[in-house]
């Protein structure tokens, strides 16, 4: 995938969703992985000739977990010219230690979330952009049926009342295998992450059992993304997602 096609999806999704208007300050959480960081280039390059200003900050929430190196997200956004910020937290320490989770991935993205709206108030912004891409809202719609037992995902365009700050995500129509190789032609470093869990979540589950489903059923993620995008869940109605609420 070239650049110019990572930014027809993202403008597609803005405009569908009516994710940026005129003078939004939008926090960027990137955890230095492939999908934060191609948000973050996405919107830097949006930035140049999107007919709504907006302004950009970059801002990675550190677990506290040991190996944790984020010099060269710093090297990045120094390049691209995004302020970068590092929120310092114990949320490893809490999770891992503490609290001994099993399943550790909600509570965490809860945390984090949490981390990353404060900051961006403080920073002046009134919404975060996350980095989520189609292949996890159906892997979030399956998540909550499976585990939840209730027809749910994140909405594009989310609002925090008690906060004042909106999510969006701009990756949505983004297929996470262009992704990879987006940033595979590129040559951007990206961060490992050094969470104890990672590779062993029932996200991770959800999605081996998806892409064995795609084997059988021709266009599957395509189907189930429509199907999500009709529904009457809130926020996926384009007109009507100015404002989801968003409980936390």
């Amino acid at each position: 995938m070239k650049l110019q096609k990572l930014l027809s999806y993202v403008r597609r999704a803005v405009e569908d969703y009516h994710m940026i208007e005129q003078n939004d300050k939008i926090a960027v959480g990137v955890s230095g992985g492939k999908d934060s960081i191609c948000l973050l280039l996405a919107l830097k390059n949006l930035q140049r000739f999107y007919p709504q200003h907006f302004e950009l900050e970059a801002i990675t929430v550190s677990l506290g977990l040991p190996n944790a190196n984020y010099d060269d997200i710093q090297k990045f956004c120094d390049e691209i010219g995004v302020h970068y910020t590092v929120v310092h937290t114990d949320i490893g320490q809490i999770i891992f230690e503490e609290r001994k989770e099993k399943n550790p991935c909600s509570l965490c993205a809860k945390m984090r979330k949490g981390a990353l709206n404060d900051m961006a108030e403080q920073l002046g912004c009134n919404k975060v952009a996350l980095g989520h891409n189609k292949d996890d809202v159906v892997e979030t719609f399956f998540m909550s049926l499976f585990y939840e037992g209730r027809i749910n995902c994140f909405s594009p365009v989310s609002f925090l009342d008690r906060k004042q700050i909106f999510s969006i995500r701009p990756l949505m129509y983004v297929p996470e295998p262009e992704i990879k190789s987006f940033i595979q032609k590129s040559g951007i470093s990206i961060v490992k992450n050094p969470c104890i869990a990672d590779g062993n979540t029932k996200r991770e589950e959800t999605k081996k059992l998806l892409q064995n489903l795609s084997k059988d059923y021709t266009n599957l993620q395509e189907k189930v993304f429509g199907a999500i995008q009709r529904s009457d869940i809130k926020g996926w109605k384009k007109s009507t997602n100015k404002r989801s609420s968003e409980n936390e």
